[in-house]
């Protein structure tokens, strides 16, 4: 009977949005990924632009007083870094997974360098000056118990995710913009012979994503918590690029991979308050990164053999 009450406790109402909005930021991350993986470039460099929206996030609107300037620094500093790593790998042919392991590793070293120089502190960054996001409080649900619990008091930027999702679908396989994002990816050499600008379209994607891996950490550092905190990120930039391997690159199936990190996520701090060793909880998240991957790399291969025999048959 008691075993049933624990896991009553752990498995509620409350799960769903918790899990929610454990992957919102892995989310973000994910369609920052996707973006560039329609165009075929592998964006390794997510984590690191993560983390340097984040810090900007925070220093700008601690300085300003605004959220909405906060959030805009992230993301132009997002694009910033994401035309880095474009001009390196469109214009000089360098590695694309080089490109972006360098600029994850530049991107704690300049948070760090300039936590310390801005605000001469160490560690963790949290001051009453940090305007957070705000959250958006629907009235007309305060007295429907379960809605008010589940889709109340959201942050601004958790709404939003919801929002994008959709219009990333719609712009991949709805307009001739998706078209030919999707026709540089798969077939590069019939998209220039039609008259495609193949690297004007895959700098716009590096753009794209660069802006939304800003606001993927603006939304880390001021939207699920109001603080900044050395490599805060977390790993949740590569858990972002393994949820869309797992969807192939499609917002929706995307999204879906994205909930699973935070399913995850959830339960094993909820598990850790039952006597759950702490390294058994912290493992989960990553645990399941591999088998995610795993999955996608055997259904992608699946399809592979597929594909060649029904070539040899045909």
């Amino acid at each position: 009977m008691e075993v049933f009450e624990s896991l009553g406790k752990i498995f509620n109402v409350s799960l769903i949005y918790a899990t929610f909005r454990a992957s919102t930021p892995i989310i973000y991350a994910a369609l920052c990924a996707a973006i560039t993986q329609q165009a075929n470039i592998l964006n390794i460099g997510t984590e690191g632009i993560m983390l340097v929206g984040a810090f900007t996030a925070v220093a700008v609107s601690y300085f300003t007083g605004s959220w909405i300037l906060g959030v805009a620094a992230a993301m132009g500093g997002g694009a910033v870094i994401a035309m880095i790593m474009a001009v390196g790998h469109i214009k000089y042919d360098s590695e694309i997974c080089a490109i972006g392991m360098g600029i994850n590793l530049f991107a704690i070293a300049i948070t760090k360098f300039l936590m310390q120089v801005l605000f001469n502190t160490n560690g963790t960054f949290s001051d009453p000056a940090i305007v957070p996001i705000p959250t958006v409080h629907l009235p007309f649900l305060e007295h429907i118990p379960v809605l008010n619990e589940l889709l109340n008091d959201w942050c601004f930027t958790e709404w939003f995710v919801i929002i994008f999702i959709i219009i990333l679908q719609f712009l991949f396989y709805k307009t001739v913009w998706g078209l030919r994002l999707r026709a540089v990816g798969q077939f590069p050499m019939a998209a220039q012979t039609a008259g495609i600008n193949v690297n004007a379209v895959k700098y716009q994607a590096m753009l794209i994503s660069g802006l939304i891996g800003g606001l993927a950490g603006a939304h880390l550092s001021l939207g699920y918590s109001t603080q900044f905190v050395e490599n805060m990120t977390n790993n949740r930039g590569f858990m972002g690029v393994a949820a869309m391997y797992f969807g192939g690159a499609n917002p929706v199936l995307t999204a879906v991979g994205c909930l699973l990190f935070g399913f995850s996520d959830s339960v094993g701090a909820r598990l850790q308050a039952y006597g759950f060793p702490a390294q058994f909880v912290l493992m989960t998240p990553y645990l399941v990164t591999v088998i995610v991957l795993a999955v996608s790399m055997a259904i992608k291969l699946g399809a592979v053999k597929k594909k060649q025999s029904s070539l040899v048959t045909g």
